[in-house]
């Protein structure tokens, strides 16, 4: 079904994309899942191409195209989220053009921009996830530096990063917990920034997530992104295009793992005819088309919404949460007709399982989103 966001340019874009995937990533994919990490070089390859910050201005390296374009690519990468480009891009990049200063984003955004400066942002803590008021990283200012100490954990490109966005406590006095919170650009190789440990997790093998420590950490006071004490808010107002994000890579999720069922369901005979033959699993895939599309409708909507900035806030949560969950129970259905093959790594559907299990998890949990539409609708 032709979508209506897209024009000529776009799909012309895609077709690029897609011959960069072909080429550079599903060859070397199970690779790197066995390794437990993709290799840097992936980073720079993506830049040549212009795959990485394509909406950044021109000014600072990047190509000033539409958000669009970051769609194509995430929709284009959902196979393989080991691959965080988007995080990169479209969840870090955007903190650094927003509330930087134009030193900041001559610095940083450029390298971003060709994959010469791995980007990530270190919010949770071991004792604070979902609740970012409760962090006890501290920033303590020190003449021209800041001295950072504390520990984060679950940080996506925790080991392949060169910036890292710190969420930190600088005024522990604040009357309230949110207005003593700032933002740091840490760099690798600064004294007492230590990458700890590489976590092993049930999914994405190949996407480095890790502990991180600050140890006396020295940050030049002019690596404070933003004004001290508002980084709370900046973390806040940064959340919805998160967890659009989630939710257009959890769309393209459910087209393509639609896709890998149906081929397999039109191979795979038993008593004498194909599985797609018979009325359950044909009114089961109609229920699951069914949901994908209509998904997709929503948010598309929400896409369009947000590029002509207005504030959804509350449907990108419903869209979150939704489309998250509803693509794990997806996949749980369609390895189901896959048999005891669905339960062999050799297949795709493995993975799939094992992959979309965090996606009710981060960028915001099940429940917080539930929380938060709750407040924001009448009851």
């Amino acid at each position: 079904m032709k979508r209506r966001l897209f024009k000529e340019e776009h799909e012309i874009f895609r077709g690029q994309v897609k011959k960069f995937v072909e080429k550079e990533i599903t060859p070397n994919y199970e690779k790197w899942e066995k390794d437990g990490i993709c290799p840097r070089e992936i980073y720079p390859k993506a830049g040549a191409q212009g795959f990485l910050c394509p909406w950044v201005p021109e000014e600072y390296g990047g190509s000033g195209a539409d958000f669009l374009y970051s769609v194509v690519i995430l929709e284009e990468l959902a196979a393989y989220p080991g691959v965080m480009y988007i995080l990169h891009s479209d969840v870090c990049a955007p903190y650094i053009y927003t509330y930087g200063t134009e030193a900041q984003k001559k610095r940083y955004l450029p390298g971003a921009c060709t994959g010469e400066n791995i980007l990530a942002v270190a919010m949770t803590e071991p004792f604070a996830g979902s609740d970012l008021q409760a962090i006890k990283t501290t920033a303590a200012k020190k003449g021209d530096r800041y001295i950072l100490n504390g520990s984060k954990t679950f940080i996506s490109n925790g080991i392949l990063n060169n910036t890292v966005i710190v969420a930190a406590k600088t005024d522990l006095k604040a009357e309230k917990a949110s207005q003593g919170m700032s933002l740091f650009l840490v760099e690798d190789g600064m004294k007492g920034y230590i990458k700890a440990r590489k976590l092993e997790k049930i999914g994405y093998h190949s996407q480095d997530t890790a502990e991180l420590a600050f140890e006396d950490c020295e940050i030049p006071a002019e690596n404070l992104l933003g004004q001290e004490g508002r980084g709370f808010l900046y973390l806040m107002e940064k959340l919805q295009q998160e967890r659009l994000v989630c939710a257009i890579g959890s769309v393209a999720g459910m087209f393509g793992v639609l896709d890998i069922t149906k081929k397999y369901i039109n191979e795979r005979v038993a008593f004498g005819r194909p599985l797609s033959k018979f009325q359950w699993i044909r009114f089961k895939m109609a229920e699951m088309y069914t949901q994908a599309e209509l998904a997709r409708a929503f948010v598309d909507r929400l896409i369009e919404e947000h590029m002509a900035k207005q504030d959804v806030t509350t449907e990108t949560c419903m869209a979150k949460y939704w489309t998250t969950e509803t693509l794990k129970d997806m996949v749980d259905e369609c390895l189901q007709f896959f048999g005891g093959y669905g339960y062999m790594e050799e297949y795709p559907i493995a993975r799939m399982y094992r992959d979309v299990r965090v996606g009710t998890i981060y960028a915001g949990t099940t429940e917080i989103m539930k929380e938060l539409i709750s407040r924001r609708i009448p009851i």
